[in-house]
């Protein structure tokens, strides 16, 4: 046997949706440009100093804006438009430029994102959905029309918004919008959930992460209900439940994220109309925890996932 370089069209990649690496992105652009532009880096950087007082934490300037409303919004989008204009002129490849303009997209919505937490509007979520959905049609065009893509995502993002109480606090999701964008027809919205288990997770953003267990489902919760059905693990396809199935009673549907309270499990439930929400459902009676990256017994450090993966 030998081994064989993928061709063009089975190769792999692995990226990130979110717009949480304000700082590194910003890095990053300038990175970029110092190779191939080194005048437009030395404005990116001059624009980019606007951050400068924050010390190299979005948090703190989102805190910021609440006191003095002078915002770098300006700023992030003038060095994207630049980049985007002075492409054609670059001697670059296709990968590098496209990771350099996704990071000045980061940039410029992840300003956006913390302009609005910092102003408690609930667009703050939407902001953040909304670029997820335009990286991943980046991603899309960038790799040809024929490519296909796998979203992993909390339920809260992946599941359908408009299938629980999440439209009526005006807020959207992934799932919603690629819905919309590609047809119904076009993607698969799956959903996982657990009766009981274990979970990585924090008590409070940037606090520390715990293994924490995760109780049994409160009663009358879809969780519940698939263990009341089965003892067994199962995989739920919703185009095949007929329409007077009692699953399409509204129901909690327990959400478990970054940051978890198993002692306050009235706050851990969606309303959901679960067969409008997902295409299909996963249910594991029983989950363990994840092992973290950073805590991983071959690794000295947190590997880079952004944007080219493992």
């Amino acid at each position: 046997m030998h081994n064989q370089l993928l061709e063009q069209d089975d190769r792999i990649g692995f990226y990130g949706l979110d717009v949480y690496s304000l700082f590194e992105s910003l890095d990053a652009v300038i990175d970029y440009l110092e190779d191939v532009d080194p005048d437009a880096a030395a404005e990116a950087r001059d624009a980019y100093r606007c951050f400068d007082p924050y010390g190299g934490d979005a948090r703190e300037y989102a805190q910021a804006l609440r006191m003095v409303p002078e915002t770098c919004e300006d700023e992030v989008l003038e060095t994207l438009t630049n980049l985007q204009e002075a492409a054609p002129t670059y001697d670059h490849g296709q990968d590098d430029y496209f990771n350099a303009e996704q990071n000045a997209l980061v940039a410029k919505n992840a300003e956006q994102y913390y302009r609005e937490m910092a102003r408690g509007n609930t667009d703050s979520w939407n902001v953040r959905d909304r670029h997820m959905v335009e990286t991943l049609e980046r991603l899309q065009r960038h790799h040809g029309a024929e490519s296909k893509g796998i979203v992993w995502a909390h339920n809260t993002h992946v599941g359908d918004a408009r299938a629980t109480d999440m439209e009526q606090r005006g807020r959207l999701n992934i799932g919603q919008l690629v819905r919309q964008h590609e047809g119904a027809s076009e993607v698969a919205l799956i959903g996982m959930g657990t009766f009981r288990g274990s979970v990585i997770a924090a008590d409070s953003w940037d606090a520390p992460m715990e293994e924490l267990t995760v109780p049994p489902a409160r009663s009358g919760s879809y969780e519940h209900v698939f263990e009341q059905a089965s003892e067994t693990d199962q995989l739920l396809l919703t185009d095949e439940l007929d329409d007077e199935t009692p699953l399409r009673e509204p129901r909690g549907n327990r959400a478990i994220g970054v940051v978890y309270h198993p002692n306050r499990e009235s706050g851990n439930y969606v309303p959901t109309v679960l067969p409008d929400r997902y295409d299909a459902f996963v249910y594991l009676g029983e989950t363990s925890a994840l092992h973290p990256f950073s805590l991983h017994a071959d690794r000295t450090h947190v590997p880079d996932l952004y944007p080219w993966g493992l």
